[in-house]
């Protein structure tokens, strides 16, 4: 299928974005119509392509209930990413973000809850160095390497479903660095380097139709073992000829860094 992919221009030397008050982001929306291929037919791999699909049941009745998610969906994610890595350790340090089509009239109703509509990867080299520290544990580390898990909750099919960019595809050129703002309400406001995309008619973009629970996707945001997929963009595009009955997308994402100690 073909879809329109919300690209970056460059009129703004910095853009900036923020997780709630997205009257105030400085991104040059630059749209494309791209193909969108069928991920399941092609089966990617998290160190090839940078992502791929894994089969998990989670013992969680309640996504939305933040303490549940945090006591059980943690741990567990924490379980899968070492599994499917084979990292020595993994950390997982926040219950997830909760996000809602615009349909549902629930997109903003959370922290960060919105689609991310832009093509983006959420952290540049300089932030993963930063978040990766010194190592785990008090130890120092061969290779670190950071990852989403992003679950839809609500049932396929996802009206507003998540692309992801082959990083095989992906030039250095394509990159540029922006801030992106975290304004929680009652909170400071605070920073960190992300990357917003800009186009390249190279760019090979896959989406995993009609996602279930028992199902999530597995994405890398960035790999210190530059032998390995890097970093993926990705981006919330509207499903073309969704059915209108539809039901709104819900879904979970949660962030893990893994080391590896030799």
């Amino acid at each position: 299928m073909d879809a329109w992919i919300a690209y970056s221009g460059r009129r703004f030397a910095r853009p900036r974005y923020y997780a709630n008050a997205h009257e105030r982001d400085e991104v040059d929306i630059a749209p494309a119509l791209m193909p969108v291929g069928d991920a399941r037919a092609v089966r990617p791999t998290i160190d090839c392509e940078g992502f791929e699909l894994v089969e998990h049941r989670s013992a969680v009745r309640d996504f939305a209930d933040r303490e549940e998610v945090a006591r059980v969906h943690m741990r567990e994610i924490e379980e899968l990413v070492q599994a499917h890595t084979g990292a020595d350790f993994v950390h997982v340090g926040a219950p997830g973000l909760l996000r809602f089509s615009e349909r549902s009239g629930l997109a903003g109703s959370l922290n960060n809850s919105s689609p991310a509509r832009f093509a983006h990867i959420d952290i540049s080299d300089v932030t993963a160095a930063q978040f990766a520290g010194s190592g785990a544990q008090g130890r120092a580390f061969a290779r670190c390497a950071h990852y989403n898990v992003w679950r839809a909750i609500s049932p396929p099919p996802q009206d507003v479903p998540l692309a992801l960019c082959d990083a095989r595809t992906l030039a250095p050129a394509d990159l540029i660095a922006a801030d992106a703002v975290f304004d929680e309400a009652g909170k400071p406001e605070w920073s960190f380097e992300g990357l917003v995309v800009a186009h390249n008619a190279a760019h090979r973009w896959l989406a995993f139709p009609d996602l279930t629970l028992g199902e999530a996707i597995l994405f890398k945001t960035h790999d210190s073992d530059l032998a390995r997929a890097h970093h993926v963009p990705h981006v919330a595009f509207d499903l073309p000829d969704c059915p209108e009955n539809a039901p709104p997308r819900v879904s979970i994402e949660m962030r893990a860094t893994a080391w590896w100690w030799h």
